[in-house]
């Protein structure tokens, strides 16, 4: 399998988001999708979806742990019928405005991490939190934004583990409605496959550096680089719309 220069940058970029899901519990797709967009829009949302996925099975069995489901059940249940508005907005824009919407998400979910918003981890939170993530992850494969809001003040490792276990039996959702809408490319297959060695190597960095670093460095730095990637991903959006 050969891989171009694209192709490993792109490797970069989902072994350095892989790595910062598997130790916070959110920022794969809130690194990734901006940035492999801008490399390639073909990277989104298909293969990015089906490399989320796989990361969340990684994380789900690593852990060794019970499936945690039980607290983010509202929002499995909800992200059914966003996943399906999801593909449809996807089919109504074109690639530019898809890239707008992308970076506002993501610039919009940076800034409220700062804490100028909190909002509690309760049911109905959840259930509005799991339709947004099944709407934006479907159109985008950024879903994480929402979930990131509700679960802002729970502990890292519940946290860590019950996205994980969201993601995993919600995102064969997002996928089926894009299949069935014929919405995923025909290589989106083989582009997944090139990229899931990153995918591997960050969860494994994730496991050697877990306990090793202090949890609060790596959020400021996933804020950082959200930042710039949104405002990047805003700028050649609207670059593409101006001309």
């Amino acid at each position: 399998m050969a891989y171009s220069a694209v192709d490993w940058l792109a490797m970069v970029i989902v072994l350095c988001a892989s790595l910062v899901q598997a130790w916070l519990g959110i920022g794969f797709a809130l690194l990734g999708a901006p940035l492999l967009y801008l490399l390639n829009p073909g990277y989104v949302p298909g293969p990015l979806l089906l490399l989320g996925f796989a990361l969340a099975a990684c994380m789900t069995l690593g852990n060794r742990q019970t499936l945690a489901w039980r607290r983010p059940m509202p929002a499995i249940l909800a992200r059914l019928p966003g996943a399906w508005c999801g593909g449809l907005l996807l089919g109504l824009l074109p690639s530019a405005w898809l890239g707008l919407l992308l970076g506002v998400c993501v610039l919009l979910t940076t800034v409220s991490s700062y804490r100028w918003l909190e909002i509690q981890c309760i049911p109905r939170n959840l259930a509005v939190a799991g339709f947004f993530s099944g709407l934006l992850g479907t159109a985008t494969a950024v879903g994480g934004p929402p979930m990131a809001l509700v679960y802002q003040t729970c502990e890292r490792l519940s946290t860590r583990d019950e996205l994980a276990a969201f993601f995993l039996l919600t995102t064969p959702v997002s996928l089926l409605f894009l299949s069935y809408q014929g919405r995923l490319p025909p290589d989106y297959l083989s582009t997944s496959c090139k990229l899931a060695p990153a995918v591997l190597a960050g969860y494994g960095l994730a496991r050697c550096l877990d306990g090793r670093i202090d949890r609060h460095s790596p959020r400021q730095l996933l804020l950082l680089l959200s930042l710039l990637a949104s405002g990047w991903l805003l700028a050649s959006s609207l670059w593409q719309l101006l001309s």
